[in-house]
């Protein structure tokens, strides 16, 4: 079996990790419960931004979403949440819309300003407490560390929504492994698309710069990788629990978009989920990927789709190697 690649070893790589928070007027932050095995991360733009989604899983949790859509009225966007905590994590929304209020951020409506708040949430309920997800009140403390820290790198690995992540979960819980909340910047002259990925798939990872395997269903013993498409294929694995996964996606970029061509980059960046999991966009998946375009740089579409897609390729790949064992499961890195 070929070496793994490790967290300082990123096969396909030339520049070090960026962050999300180098693209001006945008901010992110985390909330942690590492003791119960969940967290949020929001992606904020205070000054509103083109948003648009994608939703290919099979098993979505997701919030504002509909509006998003190119043929409804709202036009901007102003942050995104990415939660564990399953369907009950959608209320950290709420509390990082409360506080974009607080702090005069959204649409203004006459009598208010209602910030324009969508997100996604995975399963990460068999990790740490199942009776513990993310709150209103963790969504405000990952607001509040992304806008009051602005330009400080995103942190990587067991945090925010990547905490309780899992991979390879097709022969049970036994013979998977930890995955984590991933991050990768590219660059085309003045055009940058940056990805936020929580990596939490019933599928495989592998790096699709090279095809080398990175984390998912371990083989027998526990010391290397299987495949999970051999497994369902032979009839030797099935999902144990249903709607356990989900990787969850926010592509940000600099591009000057409307809402129809944010959607069809949203579109093409959900290739990057075959690119790097397999299998995905399964009935026990949730899988999304949010686009949300800040309008500085003018950048054809399918030149933004194409660096959108290896932007979260990457993403998905650097959330597999940043994270570390926890909660009984094994890391890339363990390996």
């Amino acid at each position: 079996m070929p070496s793994l690649p490790t967290v300082t070893d990123r096969p396909g790589e030339k520049n070090p990790v960026e962050s999300v928070t180098q693209i001006p007027g945008v901010f992110a932050g985390h909330a942690t419960n590492e003791a119960a095995g969940t967290g949020c991360t929001v992606i904020c733009c205070p000054a509103g931004c083109t948003g648009a989604v994608d939703v290919r899983g099979g098993a979505p949790a997701t919030r504002e979403t509909d509006l998003l859509r190119p043929e409804e009225t709202v036009e901007v966007l102003h942050a995104v949440v990415l939660s564990g905590g399953s369907a009950f994590g959608l209320a950290a929304a709420c509390g990082v819309a409360e506080e974009l209020e607080r702090r005069g951020v959204g649409l203004d409506v006459g009598v208010a300003r209602v910030p324009i708040v969508s997100g996604a949430c995975l399963f990460d309920l068999a990790c740490g407490e199942a009776g513990v997800r993310p709150t209103a009140e963790d969504g405000r403390a990952a607001t509040c560390a992304a806008l009051d820290r602005p330009g400080a790198p995103l942190a990587r690995g067991n945090v925010g929504a990547g905490t309780g992540a899992t991979v390879g979960k097709l022969a049970g819980p036994g013979r998977a492994m930890k995955g984590g909340l991933g991050e990768d910047v590219e660059r085309a002259g003045e055009l940058v698309c940056a990805a936020v990925a929580a990596v939490n798939a019933c599928g495989d990872v592998r790096d699709p710069d090279t095809g080398l395997p990175v984390a998912g269903l371990l083989a027998e013993g526990g010391r290397a990788l299987a495949s999970s498409v051999e497994a369902l294929v032979e009839g030797a694995a099935q999902m144990p629990l249903e709607r356990t996964n989900t990787t969850i996606s926010c592509v940000v970029t600099n591009a000057r978009l409307t809402k129809a061509q944010a959607t069809k980059v949203a579109q093409m960046a959900s290739d990057a989920y075959a690119h790097a999991i397999s299998p995905t966009h399964t009935t026990n998946d949730g899988d999304t990927v949010f686009v949300m375009a800040t309008g500085a740089v003018e950048a054809p579409v399918d030149t933004v789709g194409a660096l959108a897609t290896r932007a979260l390729g990457r993403a998905i790949v650097d959330g597999a190697l940043c994270a570390t064992s926890a909660y009984g499961y094994p890391a890339a890195r363990d390996l």
